[in-house]
């Protein structure tokens, strides 16, 4: 019975991400292509590319990868920076840069 509740309740969760975005951590660079490359190629029309922090560098990384060596036809869409506040461990808060890059596929 309660295995029964459990696939219930996991069937009716659903992800918070928008399946165009691309959010930025700390693997590879390749890593984070591939998952641009993949939602071009299942019909997206943009992908936005989103990193704070350290990770900013590499998500111009990213962008760039992807746009020069496998979309081609991708062109920057726009660039939005900004900054976040974060609340650390110890409760102080502190601030975060940000920034997302949009990719859009010309027609």
């Amino acid at each position: 019975m309660a295995g029964e509740m459990e696939e219930q309740i996991g069937e009716s969760r659903e992800s918070t991400i928008p399946e165009n975005v691309v959010y930025i951590g700390k693997k590879p660079a390749m890593n984070y292509v591939l998952a641009v490359v993949t939602q071009f190629n299942n019909g997206a029309k943009s992908v936005k590319i989103r990193a704070r922090g350290n990770t900013i560098s590499r998500a111009v990384d990213v962008a760039e990868i992807a746009r020069n060596r496998f979309v081609q036809e991708a062109k920057v869409g726009s660039i939005a920076i900004n900054s976040e506040e974060l609340q650390n461990e110890d409760g102080t808060k502190s601030k975060v840069s940000t920034i997302e890059i949009i990719l859009a596929k010309q027609l």
